[in-house]
C-alpha cells in the first residue's frame, strides 16, 4: 500500500495537534515523554516514513499515565497505538525485536495450549491468561476450584487474549483472534468471563461488546477469601497500568489484603495514577533503558517495602528489584507469600507448567463442550 502522509494521521493524532496545550504535567510524570518531547510535539512533527519516529512509537508503555494527569482530557496513548497500527498498516511495523513476544502469543492461540472446557449450564468461565496460568498451575486450579463451590456450572478457558498483537498494532490479527473466541463463547451461551489477568481484563472490557467480564479480586471480595490470616503487617500494593482507571477492582483489592489483617501503605504513584512496572506495550523490545527506569522508580517508591500486585507479569518484571508477590498466592498460601515462598515458575517450565493444567482440567472438568483452537497463522 502507497504512504499517503494525510490518511496516516488518526483522529487520536488530529486531537493532540489541536488541544494539547503543553502544559507539562504527562512529561513530569513518563519517562518516555521526558525523552521525546511532549505530545504535541511528538504529533506535529511525526513522520512514519523516520525510522526514528516509529521506533519512537513502539517505545512508549501504552499505559496510560498521560491520559490519567491531562487536564484537558486527552489520550495520547492512543495517539502511539494508532501510529503503531499506520506502521503495520503499510509493512514497516512490527519489528524483529518483537518476535519472541508474538511467538507467545502464537503458542497462546494455539490447538496444543489451548482448552475450553464448559459444563452443563455454563454461563460463566474462569480465563486465567497464559502468564498467569504459566507462572503458577497450582493456583490456577484452586481458584477454579474456589469458584466451583460457588458457581458449579463455570466453566475454564486456557487461550491467549491476543493483547500482544493488538499492542504492537496488529489490528486485523488481533481482530480475527479475539473475535473467534468471542463468537464462540456467546454461541455457547456464555455472559461472563472472570479473569485473572489485567490485560485481559482490559481486552474483554474494550472488545467483548455482550459478554460481562469482572475479576477474580472483585469476586472473592464480594464471596469471601479461602484462606484467612490475622497477622499485623505493613504491606504496599502495585496497581497493574492496564487497570488504573478500575477504582472498584482496586478496591477489591485492599478489600482482600485488609481481610488478611494487613496494613497497606500506599505508594506515592497508585490507584489511577499508578506506574508502569516497565512490561507495558512491550516497550522493552526496543526501549530496553526507559523500561528499566520504570522499575528503577517503582523499586524506589516500594521503598524495601513486600509489594502485592494482580498482575503476574508485573510480578515477574518487579521481583527481580524488590520483594514482590500475587495477590491470588496470598489468597491461597498466605504465610509462604508473606515470606516469598510461593512456588513460582519461569520460562521455558512455564510452557510445561500450562500443558500440565490442561491435562489436570481435562480430567477434573464435566464438560459438556470441550474445545481446542485450531487457527492457521
Amino acid at each position: 500500500m502507497k504512504y499517503n502522509p494525510s490518511k496516516t494521521l488518526s483522529d487520536a493524532l488530529r486531537q493532540v495537534q489541536t488541544e494539547c496545550v503543553e502544559c507539562g504535567l504527562c512529561q513530569i510524570e513518563c519517562r518516555f515523554l521526558q525523552e521525546y518531547g511532549s505530545p504535541k510535539q511528538i504529533a506535529d512533527g511525526f513522520d512514519l516514513l523516520k525510522e526514528a519516529h516509529r521506533t519512537m512509537a513502539y517505545a512508549c508503555s501504552l499505559c496510560h499515565l498521560c491520559t490519567a494527569v491531562c487536564p484537558k482530557g486527552l489520550n495520547p496513548a492512543a495517539m502511539f497505538l494508532e501510529m503503531r497500527r499506520a506502521a503495520v498498516k503499510y509493512g514497516l511495523g512490527p519489528y524483529p525485536q518483537h518476535k519472541r513476544i508474538l511467538d507467545y502469543e502464537l503458542r497462546g492461540v494455539s490447538r496444543r495450549y489451548t482448552w475450553y472446557g464448559l459444563p452443563a449450564g455454563c454461563e460463566t468461565v474462569f480465563f486465567p491468561g497464559c502468564t498467569f496460568t504459566g507462572t503458577r498451575p497450582e493456583t490456577t486450579l484452586a481458584f477454579y476450584r474456589y469458584l466451583k463451590q460457588y458457581i458449579p456450572s463455570a466453566g475454564i478457558i486456557l487461550d491467549c487474549c491476543a493483547k500482544p498483537s493488538h499492542d504492537l498494532g496488529r489490528q486485523q490479527r488481533f481482530q480475527a483472534l479475539f473475535n473467534e473466541m468471542k463468537g464462540f463463547l456467546i454461541e455457547n451461551g456464555v455472559k461472563k468471563v472472570i479473569v485473572a489477568c489485567p490485560n485481559c481484563h482490559q481486552i474483554f472490557k474494550q472488545y467483548a461488546g455482550e459478554i460481562a467480564v469482572a475479576t477474580a479480586y472483585e469476586f472473592m471480595a464480594n464471596d469471601g477469601i479461602p484462606t484467612r490470616r490475622e497477622h499485623p503487617e505493613a504491606v504496599t500494593v502495585h496497581d497493574p497500568c492496564a487497570l488504573r482507571f478500575e477504582a472498584p477492582v482496586q478496591l477489591a483489592v485492599r478489600q482482600l489484603l485488609k481481610k488478611q489483617g494487613l496494613t497497606v501503605q500506599e505508594m506515592r504513584h497508585h490507584g489511577r495514577n499508578t506506574l508502569c512496572c516497565g512490561e507495558g506495550g512491550s516497550a522493552g523490545c526496543l526501549a530496553p533503558e526507559l523500561s528499566e527506569q520504570w522499575g528503577i522508580l517503582r523499586k524506589k517508591e516500594g521503598n524495601g517495602r513486600r509489594t502485592f500486585t494482580y498482575c503476574a507479569g508485573c510480578v515477574s518484571n518487579m521481583r527481580r528489584r524488590m520483594p514482590t508477590g500475587h495477590l491470588l498466592d496470598l489468597m491461597f498460601e498466605p504465610e509462604k507469600a508473606l515470606k516469598g515462598r510461593n512456588r513460582v515458575l519461569g520460562a521455558p517450565l512455564t510452557y510445561l507448567a500450562r500443558l500440565w493444567v490442561k491435562k489436570r482440567l481435562k480430567r477434573e472438568v464435566h464438560a459438556t463442550v470441550i474445545r481446542e483452537r485450531n487457527l492457521s497463522r
